[in-house]
């Protein structure tokens, strides 16, 4: 009999917004962990659970979702403008890999609280009392995130009254602002269009808009693929061949996007990018039975993550939706009204988020200057995750 002792590792699980995850000072790691590689990938998929064939993580901390399958590394920053460096890695569930071609919006809300309790902050830029102003590095994709978090006799609250529709309990409030969320490398619109003719064999040519802003994002009318909008996970996630409709749609995309070359390669890239249907409001039931009324919203939107619909709305979508629809023209806009608008409330399968953004054009080119949301964060436990020390 094999006996591998199991290697102990610092960490902290905690959610954030709508997702949860396991979260390491990257100082923490083994070594041969603490750089980019098949060691780290190896490392994070193990503390996870995956890859899992039976899709339950039960050998890992993961918790079978793409909301719940999730690692962050982060590290005292090494520029003077922000304070902390932050590295998101979503974890494939039956497959094995770790996708970093993007960040987690939700995530990106306990990054914050995790940066200040454990030292990644100057103390001096701590309040006892107030609100913590935190500069977060994205490494993922270079951009800067500022996350104000509340403090109540020198340690992060997180005990409050907000509440987020997909989460069961009140929270402490934390507003995150994503600054400049368009790629900063190409366009918002990689098309250069705020709508384009998506040709999807098997489907048909689709009106889309594709856009890069706080993740890119493919969005298409629901009435389109025969949707209303107001669909629940079970609708989308118990049906085989509507997931498979989806994954064309984003794998053709995606090339549109020029993500990548060829459909095939969206295999090895489900974290990015995201697919999404829009319509116009109209009244449903949430997943938690609370009624959500066509005058609560101005738009609704559903949106799969890692090939399944999201239960609630991934923060980084969220940025896309808001900046979408503050583009005149763009299917978000245009399901909500059309017009100018700064700040958008939208129908999700849990109920409703109002996020702000705002939108330019200049040279002739659409930017985005922040978007911003409420989120909250805690942190559920903390301590050591164990890994067998063959594993990676």
């Amino acid at each position: 009999m094999s006996n591998v002792p199991q290697v102990k590792i610092p960490a902290t699980y905690m959610r954030g917004g709508t997702s949860k995850g396991v979260f390491f000072n990257i100082e923490d790691l083994p070594e041969r962990c603490q750089q980019p590689g098949e060691a780290r990938d190896k490392l994070l998929m193990r503390v996870i659970g995956s890859p899992d064939p039976y899709e339950k993580q039960i050998d890992g901390m993961g918790g079978a979702t793409s909301s719940t399958s999730k690692t962050v590394l982060l590290a005292k920053s090494q520029s003077d403008d922000h304070d902390v460096d932050y590295l998101f890695g979503q974890v494939g569930i039956d497959k094995a890999f770790v996708d970093w071609s993007g960040n987690c919006g939700n995530l990106s809300a306990a990054v914050g609280p995790f940066a200040i309790t454990n030292g990644l902050v100057d103390k001096s830029r701590v309040p006892d009392n107030g609100i913590a102003t935190v500069r977060i590095w994205q490494a993922n994709i270079g951009k800067t995130i500022v996350a104000r978090v509340p403090m109540t006799n020198g340690e992060v609250q997180e005990t409050g009254d907000f509440q987020l529709d997909g989460v069961t309990f009140p929270a402490a409030e934390v507003a995150v602002e994503f600054m400049d969320p368009a790629d900063g490398e190409g366009a918002m619109f990689p098309t250069g269009n705020v709508v384009d003719d998506l040709e999807v064999p098997g489907i048909g040519i689709l009106k889309a808009t594709m856009i890069n802003a706080g993740i890119p994002t493919i969005f298409v009318n629901a009435e389109d693929i025969g949707y209303e909008g107001t669909e629940l996970q079970p609708a989308i996630n118990g049906d085989p061949e509507a997931l498979a409709r989806f994954e064309l749609i984003r794998a053709h995309g995606a090339v549109k996007m020029g993500l990548i070359k060829t459909p095939e390669e969206a295999a090895n890239r489900g974290h990015t990018p995201k697919v999404a249907f829009v319509a116009p409001p109209k009244d449903y039931v949430s997943s938690s039975g609370k009624d959500i009324k066509a005058g609560d919203v101005d738009v609704l939107v559903r949106a799969l993550s890692m090939g399944k619909l999201h239960h609630a709305m991934m923060g980084t979508a969220a940025v896309a939706i808001a900046t979408a629809s503050a583009v005149p023209g763009t299917l978000v806009n245009l399901a909500a009204g059309g017009g100018d608008r700064t700040s958008v409330t939208f129908g999700h399968p849990s109920g409703t988020l109002q996020v702000g953004a705002e939108a330019s054009q200049v040279n002739g080119q659409w930017t985005a200057t922040k978007a911003v949301m409420s989120r909250s964060a805690r942190v559920l436990m903390e301590g050591w995750v164990r890994v067998p020390g063959d594993s990676f």
